[in-house]
């Protein structure tokens, strides 16, 4: 039988593709058995997480009114997933809140620690329930976890598969195996024209691996030489004259990036610079003897205005850092777009004023409610209005209107100022891009419309800006989606407690400026304050004051911020101190290391008076 399959080039292409379907389909029945092996475990921990987190958002509002019948009501929706057995509301003394399972007589365990969990055919999730970074209870979760059987499934049908594509594998190389051996004869007959009528054009199709190719490869080589090398030389003449344009393309976009890179550099040398020489100069007028009471209110007033102007720019700067990082995150929940552009139009009124322009503000009459970030979108409207400020004449006019149109909203700003060069439209959105600074002396880092853009689309929104040329203003429009289901409740602000009575505070960081002039203020609001400025002498006040909170920075010499909050807990007389962490460090990894070294509260500086007087009245029993 094997010498009939060597004679026979048909026998040959047979077995050839019938081996070849075979190990195939074997390959890929194994590869998806083990695929589905993987990815079911992987799925069902995903979905069961995802269908936690979900629970844990509409459960919350129940734990905070103490409702079980509609968190009750939220665990029922989980009868239409039947693979789900048990799931369970807990509130934060670990008793349930609200239960749903398929028997009467399950009994639900204590409360665990968060996570999921596959013991067996049975998938437990805990799932903390979280508000204001703070745990209100926890979701439970029961789910069946049936993998033998599944795979036992999937592995009839691959074969129910197989087997029939195995067969028809069989009819079409039986098919094939003619259609392959008549190419010979046509070989024949070239190679008898080649040679009677030196007609080297004429090509033998190369069909097999075997004689017959090796003898096709030898007869197209020979009558081939000649085409083979004119078409090298083309090819070679083509990948040459692509690599070079790319090389090209390459160089303009390196010079380009190299010249805004010079040109942000620049820049930001220029905005440092800036600040800080009317800084420097009401610090001198304020050591000068003898200046009146009202010179030294407008030396206060430059120092605070140019300080919040060197805070945005560092702030610009983390954004960008984020941007290109893909760490921008927004922290989303209802807010109110009336109030959204009242806190932009704030942030940008001492600039309006100070240029003499109008602001005219059209808002729709009904609330118009949205899911986002309320701080992050009023960047976005004070970028926009910072902007069309600086690119207008003094005097000019700046409208900022607002419109809904099926479950959006539609928010232009439009200015009358230098106005987009058609060409610069689709490039006023890249980073440190800027329009025309001829009509401003302050024209920023070029990183706000990248940012804007950015954000809006973080909020499912859009960006787009229009100008008729240079000259002729411009307008700018964010389109964003409405909350059309939020109720009449997300519209209430929250009240924030307001500190009344003195506290006892420890304050330590190792900049002796700062450390001196926040225990001032706080002094100044009634507190009584400790002050160090080291970890040792930390300890040695906080067990003469007992301070009720304690500010502590995180970089300080000889011992940090985390380990002498550690010290604190170990000593008697402040085990119960409320600890907040200062730092100039925000990253959200910062944060987390500070949370699990039993701070309550992450600030970073600058920290402004106001956020610690919240701090105190917030975290401190009693206030």
């Amino acid at each position: 039988m094997l010498s009939a399959v060597r004679r026979s080039l048909r026998a040959k292409i047979v077995i050839v593709v019938l081996l070849t379907t075979f190990a195939a389909l074997a390959v890929s029945a194994a590869a998806l058995l083990v695929y589905e092996t993987r990815n079911y475990g992987s799925f069902l921990v995903n979905d069961a997480a995802t269908q936690a987190e979900l629970l844990a958002d509409i459960a919350a509002p129940a734990l905070n009114f103490d409702d079980p019948n509609t968190a009750k009501a939220s665990l029922d929706l989980l009868r239409r997933r039947r693979e789900i057995v048990a799931a369970a509301i807990y509130s934060p003394d670990g008793k349930p809140f609200a239960t749903y399972s398929r028997e009467a007589s399950y009994e639900f365990p204590p409360l665990g620690a968060p996570g999921a969990r596959i013991d067996g055919t049975v998938l437990t999730v805990f799932h903390p329930i979280t508000q204001n970074e703070t745990v209100i209870g926890t979701v439970y979760l029961r789910s069946s976890y049936e993998l033998g059987g599944r795979l036992r499934d999937y592995f009839l049908i691959l074969m129910g598969v197989m087997v029939p594509s195995f067969l028809v594998a069989t009819l079409i190389s039986l098919w094939l195996a003619g259609s392959v051996t008549n190419p010979l004869h046509a070989v024949t007959d070239v190679a008898r024209h080649v040679v009677q009528r030196r007609d080297f054009t004429r090509r033998a199709p190369r069909t097999t691996d075997d004689e017959v190719g090796v003898f096709v490869d030898a007869f197209n080589a020979m009558v081939a030489e000649v085409g083979q090398r004119a078409e090298a030389l083309e090819a070679s003449n083509r990948a040459l004259q692509q690599e070079t344009e790319e090389h090209h393309q390459a160089e303009v976009a390196l010079r380009r990036a190299d010249q805004r890179k010079d040109e942000f550099l620049a820049t930001l040398a220029h905005e440092l610079r800036n600040p800080l020489a009317p800084m420097v100069n009401a610090m001198t007028l304020l050591e000068a003897p003898g200046v009146d009471a009202g010179m030294v209110a407008r030396a206060h007033g430059m120092i605070r205005r140019q300080l919040t102007q060197l805070v945005r720019l560092v702030d610009d700067l983390l954004d960008v850092s984020r941007i290109r990082s893909g760490k921008l995150v927004v922290r989303k929940q209802t807010v109110e777009l009336a109030q959204v552009v009242q806190n932009a139009v704030d942030t940008v009124r001492p600039l309006l004023d100070s240029r003499n322009q109008s602001l005219t503000v059209e808002l729709p009459s009904k609330a118009v409610l949205l899911q986002g970030d309320a701080v992050r979108l009023s960047q976005v409207f004070a970028n926009l209005l910072n902007n069309a400020a600086k690119y207008s004449e003094p005097g000019r006019r700046v409208s900022l209107t607002a419109a809904t149109d099926d479950g959006t909203v539609r928010v232009r700003v439009e200015d009358e100022g230098a106005g987009i060069a058609p060409e610069a439209l689709t490039s006023i959105f890249d980073m440190f891009t800027q329009g025309d600074t001829s009509t401003t002396p302050q024209s920023g880092l070029g990183v706000g419309l990248a940012l804007a853009r950015r954000l809006v689309e973080l909020h499912g929104g859009t960006i787009v800006a229009e100008s008729r040329g240079p000259g002729e203003g411009s307008v700018f429009t964010v389109t964003l989606p409405v909350d059309e289901t939020a109720t009449a409740q997300s519209r209430q602000p929250a009240r924030t407690a307001v500190a009344h009575n003195a506290r006892r505070v420890l304050l330590v960081d190792d900049n002796v400026d700062f450390a001196t002039s926040l225990k001032f203020l706080l002094e100044s609001a009634g507190h009584e304050v400790g002050m160090a400025h080291d970890a040792a002498q930390a300890l040695a006040v906080a067990r003469e004051l007992r301070p009720e909170l304690g500010l502590l920075d995180l970089g300080l010499p000889y011992m940090s911020g985390y380990e002498l909050a550690g010290k604190l807990r170990a000593q008697p007389e402040t085990a119960s101190t409320v600890l907040v962490a200062v730092s100039g460090w925000g990253q959200p990894r910062d944060r987390e290391r500070s949370r699990a070294a039993g701070f309550a509260l992450h600030l970073v500086k600058p920290v402004e008076i106001k956020s610690v007087e919240a701090a105190i009245a917030t975290l401190v029993p009693g206030v």
